[in-house]
């Protein structure tokens, strides 16, 4: 195995080989407007022709941020992709990013708590616990706990300082991983204003709703700052049967330092980044028996009243951007901390004389027997516990994560053999830890009270997780004429390593290695000046985790796409196919599924995923001074299990050939419409998803179970006073439609009710 020093030689050598002496450190921002340079001139005191030159550096480092870019006419881009502006985002102000994502197509989500704190995302049919198989970024940069250790996501960051929010699948994804299966998801901070500006919003809901959220930011010569500060709190929707707090809260502070300079040869854009936010919220994994979500869908039972999650995150992330006349460079190097403790419901004690049932078992048949009768009526403080197996078992899952690196990606063009080229290379070394040190504590239900047994705390899992790669990608994108052929290949090194901490098991060690390349090639041909076809092909590939077995496979895919984009101007319209033939589908326990603390990985064999999606909008000039603004996307999946198989995943079971996969709707839509005038402006959308599978196969708890399809609609309006500053009003979920949204990991979950939102926006 390479020693730190040997890997960190290797990467900085990689990165001198590709873009010579020039490597430094990381960056991301976005804009949606270009800034006014005569305005930009005036008011700092430079000179028209500087302002320009930092207006133009500066805005071709932002469009570094980005996976997607600006919509600006047709992409001759390869892959699907979906770009959410912050203009979009303006007139919904959604802090949950699965209200987001729904109206984005080839997107799969399974709901948890409904204000979207911990999001299960997928795409493409890709499961989407803990949106673990894609590649969540943030200015370009991953942004997960442990991306490579431990992919699960139980960070996620607050939407409110983001001002866009792109989703892209398909082969030009081969530039991001290491997960390349489904895609990307990437959300862009706000940048660095080139002008004094600034805004506070305020706004006040149902449920004990707050928000308060502000940025400041200049530039004055070369120099430019930013200072961004939210705080979202509310009482939560859910009741407790003791009247405790099912509430959260949660801040995040940003500031950016910039440093732009303007040379004859090399332009160049300095940045850093820091950040920290913090999250205290009342959640728990348990939900409710079928029947009593029908009688009410917002309750909570007495013995989830000590749940909570409390999490801090912090940021570093120093960039450096350089471009010439036909290169650019960008660098970038990131530091991220997580530390959580999630106390939480794990089950019952068990043991002699009754076999040990897990929550799932009894909230899903609580009649089943005198047993699960008995334990029902614990849960919801009914009755108390006397018996020793009738204990509860509260588990503090305490975690501390790393993510660190340091990554540069230059893009040149040239032209060779009468050819034009579009090349981008890059490099990332990175770096990323998990440590678990979970405990358990023993209570008895007392009096519709949880109250400790006196016993001392016990450990439950200590261990640790670490993993060190090198990735490498090239990507070359061939004009001919209209005809583009874009050929790309990513490699993975991945070094990582497992340690049992706890008394005794030091032994229990492993190390593996894993070499990987990945190939992609796609098409697009050009029609005419607004239409086009676009065609994929590239190697799908998700790594397993340091503790993992070696006989568990990672998962691998050749997935394919065919398609075609028109945008006139007024109307666009993007329809694209696809085909997953993955050759093995890999799944993981962890306690949002199973309600099981060891994270073991299962191989489920081979899968087929095929799909259609559309993305299309329109705007209507109703009269002259009004807009109507429509938006619509769809997408239809299928699913197959190639192999029969059984399997200990709760998941999945005895699966037969022909089995379809869990959380997977075979149709979903969003529909958007709006009225749109200079000083005001209404919008609507409405989502529909459809039923969904709890499990593939026979054999296990929820077999055969499937989740209603659910539809909902969401409004807002505002009214601009011009200098006096902007008034909105949304609402969640207007016809207050509630559907079980999961059963997992220990019974029914519920959408969120209908909430109301008034806010009050001032710029200066």
């Amino acid at each position: 195995m390479l020693t730190l020093n040997k890997k960190l030689s290797l990467a900085v050598a990689i990165q001198a080989a590709l873009f010579g002496s020039v490597y430094a450190l990381p960056a991301y921002s976005q804009t949606t407007d270009t800034p006014n340079v005569e305005q930009s001139a005036s008011a700092q005191g430079t000179s028209e022709e500087q302002a320009s030159e930092q207006a133009t550096v500066n805005d071709a480092y932002i469009e570094k941020m980005q996976i997607v870019g600006r919509k600006q006419g047709i992409s001759r881009e390869s892959g699907s992709a979906t770009l959410i502006d912050e203009l979009e985002l303006e007139k919904f102000k959604f802090d949950d990013i699965n209200r987001i994502l729904y109206q984005m197509p080839g997107v799969n989500i399974r709901e948890e708590d409904g204000y979207g704190l911990r999001p299960n995302i997928g795409f493409r049919g890709a499961t989407p616990e803990r949106s673990k198989k894609i590649n969540i970024m943030e200015d370009g940069v991953l942004i997960g706990p442990a991306p490579y250790s431990a992919a699960s996501a139980y960070y996620f960051p607050m939407m409110s300082k983001m001002t866009s929010i792109e989703v892209f699948k398909g082969p030009a994804g081969i530039k991001y991983g290491p997960n390349t299966v489904a895609g990307s998801l990437n959300m862009v901070t706000r940048a660095v204003p080139q002008v004094s500006e600034g805004m506070i919003d305020v706004a006040v809901g149902t449920d004990g709703y707050q928000k308060a959220h502000g940025h400041y930011g200049n530039t004055i010569d070369n120099f430019g700052f930013l200072v961004e500060a939210a705080h979202v709190r509310a009482d939560g929707f859910k009741q407790l049967d003791n009247g405790g707090d099912t509430g959260f809260e949660k801040s995040d502070v940003m500031a950016k330092l910039r440093y732009d300079l303007a040379g004859k040869r090399f332009d160049q854009v300095f940045e850093l980044k820091l950040a920290y936010a913090n999250e205290t919220s009342n959640e728990t994994y348990l939900g409710l028996t079928d029947a009593d979500f029908n009688a009410n869908p917002n309750r909570r039972y007495v013995a989830s009243s000590l749940d909570k999650m409390d999490w801090t995150h912090s940021q570093f992330q120093l960039s450096h951007f350089i471009s010439g006349d036909d290169f650019e460079v960008i660098t970038r190097a990131y530091r991220h901390n997580f530390d959580r403790s999630w106390f939480k419901i794990n089950g019952f004690k068990g043991g002699a004389p009754v076999v040990t049932r897990s929550l799932q078992e009894i909230l899903a048949n609580p009649d089943a027997d005198e047993v699960n009768q008995s334990y029902y009526q614990i849960l919801t403080g009914r009755q108390d516990s006397v018996a020793e197996y009738e204990k509860l078992i509260l588990g503090d899952n305490d975690r501390s994560y790393y993510s660190q690196g340091i990554q540069s990606d230059l893009s040149f063009d040239l032209d060779w053999f009468d050819i034009k080229h579009n090349v981008d290379l890059g490099v990332r070394f990175h770096q990323d830890q998990i440590e678990r040190n979970h405990t358990t504590d023993s209570f008895v239900m007392q009096s519709a009270k949880l109250v400790s047994d006196g016993n001392p705390t016990q450990a439950a899992t200590t261990d640790r997780e670490k993993t060190s790669a090198v990735s490498i990608y090239a990507k070359d994108t061939m004009t001919f004429g209209d005809l583009d052929v874009t050929a790309g290949i990513r490699g993975e090194f991945i070094e990582s390593e497992y340690q049992n901490r706890a008394p005794g098991k030091e032994g229990d060690y492993l190390d593996k290695s894993t070499r990987i390349w990945l190939p992609s090639l796609s098409l697009y041909y050009a029609l005419n000046d607004n239409a086009g076809l676009l065609f994929g092909v590239h190697e799908g590939f998700l790594p397993t985790s340091p503790k993992q077995d070696p006989s568990i496979e990672t998962e691998s895919s050749i997935n394919y796409e065919f398609g075609g984009r028109f945008n006139n101007g007024d109307v666009s319209v993007e329809l694209v196919g696809f085909f997953n033939d993955i050759s093995n589908l890999k799944e993981g326990c962890q306690f949002s599924s199973c309600g099981s603390d060891d994270d073991t990985e299962f191989n489920g064999g081979e899968v087929d995923i095929l799909g259609l999606e559309l993305t299309s909008s329109y705007t209507l000039a109703l009269t002259d001074d009004i807009d109507v603004p429509v938006s619509l996307s769809y997408t239809h999946t299928q699913s197959e299990f190639k192999t029969s198989f059984d399997s200990g995943f709760d998941m999945w079971g005895s699966v037969t050939a022909g089995d379809k996969l869990p959380y997977l709707p075979e149709n979903q839509a969003s529909l958007g419409l709006g009225l749109q005038a200079q000083s005001w402006d209404v919008n609507l959308v409405v989502r529909y998803v459809g039923e969904m599978l709890e499990a593939s196969g026979e054999g296990v708890v929820l077999s055969g179970v499937k989740t209603k399809a659910l539809t909902t609609l969401d409004m807002s309006a505002s009214y601009d006073f011009d200098t006096f500053g902007k008034v909105y009003l949304k609402a969640d979920n207007v016809l207050d439609n509630q559907e079980i949204v999961s059963r997992r990991p220990y019974g029914a979950r519920p959408s969120k009710p209908q909430q109301f939102q008034l806010g009050y926006q001032y710029q200066f």
